[in-house]
């Protein structure tokens, strides 16, 4: 069966088709699952494309992270919620989001019709933690997001088919950008989606900036390990900001976010290698961060237009 991305189940490597069953499947089950984050080595959240067909879904086990399910396509058929003593009865549309907290152990869900692209989003609570957001306070806000009823952001949802982007084509800062991308999703969270008192409003986030020294220290850094991994949090611990604050003030002092500009000089990392030598292919795409020389050539050429084979044969003759 193809998936809405053009990936077939069967084309998964078993061993990857078991990995992918970790998240989700004691909840959903094995079936519908089109794609996943797996073994792609994210850090601050973790994502099962899915669909769902029609019926219901009951489910039990305890749940240690926040889920984000957000439909990509839409329906518009009724889903049914049940948990924790709250149902919520919502007709699906494109970017209809549902939120489930960690620690809930048993619900159910009625879908009232098929579900091609539904994203899964594991949300760890470590993102919500104080030095995270950017607070001086630690009031546990994960306590106080709202579950009860479905809504619709549209941040979160282009924040999600970002991600499903990311998933369905490898890019070589793919880790950075999930990386920002979990950080903005949990603030956002917090910002718009918390049912605290006023007495517990949201801290708004300090106005910091990168002065030249500490710029330039992260420029530095980046450029000597653009053939190894790069970090938001350590790029953050370099210039001594909160992970959430450094990527706002990188983005302010180059023009660029960070993912983005990781991505632009390692593009142009590629061109000098190719350009170098007769380095294998395989080789400069897995120092370049891609998990394989198909990956890296669909993104090369999506830039500049070219196969890396190409530009390396034009550039020679």
């Amino acid at each position: 069966m193809l998936d809405t991305y053009g990936n077939t189940a069967a084309s998964r490597p078993p061993s990857a088709r078991t990995d992918l069953l970790e998240r989700g499947s004691e909840k959903y089950g094995s079936a519908g699952l089109l794609r996943s984050s797996a073994g792609r080595g994210w850090s601050g959240l973790s994502a099962e494309l899915r669909s769902h067909s029609k019926g219901v879904i009951a489910w039990k086990g305890f749940q240690a992270d926040i889920e984000i399910c957000v439909d990509l396509h839409g329906n518009e058929s009724l889903v049914t919620r049940r948990a924790a003593g709250v149902e919520d009865r919502r007709v699906a549309s494109r970017g209809t989001i549902w939120l489930s907290p960690p620690g809930w152990q048993e619900g159910l869900l009625e879908i009232a019709g098929d579900h091609s692209g539904i994203l899964h989003i594991y949300l760890p609570l470590s993102r919500f933690s104080p030095s995270n957001l950017g607070t001086d306070i630690d009031d546990p806000w994960v306590s106080v997001l709202s579950y009860e009823r479905a809504f619709e952001d549209p941040l979160l949802a282009e924040i999600a088919h970002a991600i499903a982007s990311e998933m369905q084509a490898q890019t070589s800062v793919g880790n950075l950008l999930v990386e920002a991308l979990a950080n903005t999703l949990a603030a956002r969270l917090v910002q718009k989606h918390s049912s605290a008192s006023s007495d517990r409003s949201f801290t708004r986030l300090a106005r910091e900036g990168l002065d030249r020294r500490r710029l330039f220290r992260v420029l530095d850094y980046v450029q000597a390990n653009l053939e190894g991994t790069l970090t938001i949090d350590r790029m953050a611990s370099i210039a001594c900001l909160s992970r959430y604050h450094f990527s706002r003030a990188f983005k302010q002092a180059v023009g660029q976010s960070p993912h983005r500009y990781v991505s632009t000089k390692r593009l142009e990392r590629a061109k000098a290698l190719l350009m170098q030598g007769d380095r294998p292919l395989v080789d400069i795409a897995l120092a370049l961060s891609f998990s394989c020389q198909a990956n890296f050539t669909r993104a090369f050429r999506q830039v500049t237009g070219q196969t890396p084979s190409q530009f390396r044969h034009h550039h020679k003759s």
